[in-house]
């Protein structure tokens, strides 16, 4: 794949050696999951075997339709279901060891909140769960209302909330014992625009306060801006695999940009933009849309059951 030549002579970016150095801090190993009826008989495969690795530091995105195995995924990594095969592994733990979740955070799509607290006394209640001091939950909980931008709606018992309100306290919640590792499920559901933007915003911002962050959606355009990598699933089974910009990309089309030329310019190559004063020049590949990517996946899926999904350039999903 050519990677891209500025102007400015700068070199392609080493971001995937960097974070393949990086911890492993969730690692998923043949991991399945049936659910099966009284007598034992498999009722639904809500989860086909699959081999995941999520790094230290990086935001990785869980995409698919409803049931597609997100939910499913995220429960096996809490410990809150039992795989029926394979292992998962979180901070080196099995999954099923409990004591790691004091590290994690975690965002249910559903938020099961008392609906007679207010703000305050939600945080108040969950800090207390994580044995904090009464001063660190006082701290922690004035800092994330303000966080998720309550501040106005503290003394407000949560059931007078909005669902994007309730939302984001739901939000708070999960960050109150400060979490090292985030799983968010469907954590833009019910926001509005400005919302959903500020909420996206707030998880980017957790990456850079070195969190690790696990987020589930069914919604393209929100995996697209925040992830760093992406899982599709589709049917309970892992369809693609990959940094988002890398899958996004068309690689049988080169495309060159610049900036601040003359009509004249545009006509002519590389040298002649340095002599007509080219500035930004970008010559790699153009991308597509997450958006046409999932679809493409489910389509060839549909086409061909049981097989790794193919680009339409070609190639087959990393």
């Amino acid at each position: 794949m050519p990677a891209a030549i500025r102007a400015e002579g700068t070199a392609g970016s080493g971001g995937t050696s960097r974070s393949e150095e990086r911890e492993i801090v969730v690692e998923a190993r043949n991991l399945s999951k049936i659910y099966r009826d009284f007598w034992g008989r498999s009722k639904k495969v809500a989860l086909k075997p699959l081999d995941l690795e999520i790094r230290r530091g990086e935001i990785f995105g869980l995409l698919g339709p409803n049931g597609s195995g997100k939910t499913t995924t995220m429960k096996l990594l809490l410990g809150l279901i039992f795989p029926t095969s394979g292992e998962s592994l979180v901070f080196g733990r099995e999954a099923t060891d409990v004591s790691k979740n004091e590290r994690i955070g975690y965002l249910p799509e559903e938020t099961y909140l008392y609906k007679f607290l207010d703000a305050e006394e939600t945080l108040d209640f969950y800090g207390r769960l994580f044995d904090m001091p009464p001063e660190e939950r006082k701290r922690r909980a004035a800092a994330l209302i303000e966080m998720v931008g309550l501040g106005r709606d503290k003394k407000r018992q949560l059931k007078e909330y909005s669902k994007g309100m309730t939302r984001r306290i739901g939000v708070a919640q999960a960050l109150i014992n400060d979490p090292e590792l985030v799983l968010l499920d469907e954590p833009t559901s019910g926001l509005d625009p400005i919302g959903t933007r500020e909420m996206k915003d707030l998880i980017v911002d957790l990456k850079r306060r070195g969190k690790t962050v696990i987020m589930s959606s069914h919604l393209l355009a929100d995996v697209e801006d925040v992830c760093d990598r992406i899982a599709v699933l589709h049917q309970g089974e892992l369809k693609e695999l990959g940094r988002v910009e890398d899958l996004l990309r068309v690689t049988d089309v080169t495309q060159i940009r610049a900036k601040g030329l003359s009509p004249a310019a545009e006509a002519e190559i590389r040298e002649v933009l340095k002599r007509h004063g080219g500035q930004d020049i970008e010559i790699g590949n153009p991308t597509t849309t997450l958006e046409d990517l999932f679809l493409e996946v489910v389509r060839d899926t549909e086409a061909r059951p049981g097989r790794r999904a193919r680009r339409a350039d070609g190639t087959a999903g990393s």
